[in-house]
Formats: C-alpha cells, structure tokens, sequence
C-alpha cells in the first residue's frame, strides 16, 4: 500500500521506476545484512527507468502517462538463475528472459524521452536485479559471498506489479508512490 505523499514527497529529491520482485527479497536483505550491517534495506528490484521525474513534479499527469506506456504489457515469469558482476563492485542476478524487462524500459522511455535509463551513463541498459554494490560491502567480501548467493538459484518469480518510488537517495528511504498491476 503506498504511503501517503503528503506526508513525506515533498521530502524526496529522487524518483524510479522500479519491477518488485519478492520473490528474491530473503537473499538480497540477507547478504547485504552480512556484507554491510548498516546497509537500509532496499525491496529487491529491478529497475526500469531511474532517474526519473523529480518527485516534486509527480502529479496525476504523471500517473496517467506512466499506465498509458504500460498499456498492453501482461505479467510474465522469469528466473534469476546466475550471479554477475558490473566490475568488481556490483553483484547481480540476472533475469532470464530478460526482453520483458527490456519492453517495460523501451516502453516508459518512449512516453518520457527526457529521461535515459542511468541518465545515459550505460547507453546499452542490462536488466539485473542488484544484491550489493559499491556501498554494499568491500569487493573481496562479495567474492567470498558469490557462491552462497549461487547456491539459492534459481529464483522463479512472477513479475506482476512495476511501482513508481520516491526517496532521498539509491538507498532510502523510499516509498511507493503508485503501483501499477500488470494484466494476467
């Protein structure tokens, strides 16, 4: 259930389009605990567009444009089935298939095209659900973790649900600012 706006949007200096996928909650809360206990705990994700609309221009406009760029995307199943890595500092899983994460991003970015996916930093975008990155943790501390975060794959998740977030920074806090439910 989102949280009220008014109680904490004003506040938020960044926002996303994110994919929740609970299903893989347990082993990302459980290794960042492990590999920085100070880490917030982030809902595992993967990310369709970020950064996206400064929070203090979220509206009902904004709403509608973003369940018009999901209009005639269904929900679909995918597997999280190996570990990788962006250098040595971030550790993901990767989702397969992943062209319905790749729709979802085509999808939004083409009904806001003045938001890149990573402000354009990464011109070829890779879905990926993070477990831990450069905050996360030192890099020799997620080598050791790598094969226990092996060891629970695959995860077989259904991806029903993309939710608009808000927050203060990549680690929160951030809440849920609209949920958008995907068609079966």
């Amino acid at each position: 259930m989102p949280v009220p706006p008014a109680q904490w949007l004003p506040s938020a200096t960044k926002s996303a389009i994110i994919v929740p996928v609970p299903e893989t909650d347990h082993l990302v809360a459980s290794h960042r605990r492990a590999l920085s206990p100070a880490a917030n705990d982030v809902p595992a994700h993967v990310t369709v567009l970020y950064p996206f609309v400064r929070p203090s221009l979220i509206g009902a406009g904004t709403i509608a444009e973003i369940e018009q760029a999901l209009r005639g995307i269904s929900a679909f199943e995918c597997a999280f089935t190996q570990v990788k890595w962006f250098g040595d500092e971030v550790v993901w899983l990767e989702p397969k298939p992943d062209a319905h994460f790749r729709a979802l991003t085509r999808a939004v970015c083409e009904r806001f095209p003045g938001h890149e996916p990573y402000a354009g930093e990464h011109p070829e975008t890779v879905p990926h659900l993070t477990v831990a990155d450069s905050r996360t943790g030192d890099p020799d501390s997620k080598r050791r973790a790598a094969p226990d975060i092996a060891a629970a794959l695959p995860i077989h998740a259904t991806i029903d649900t993309v939710r608009l977030v808000a927050g203060t920074d990549e680690h929160g806090p951030w809440h849920t600012v609209a949920e958008f439910p995907l068609p079966t």
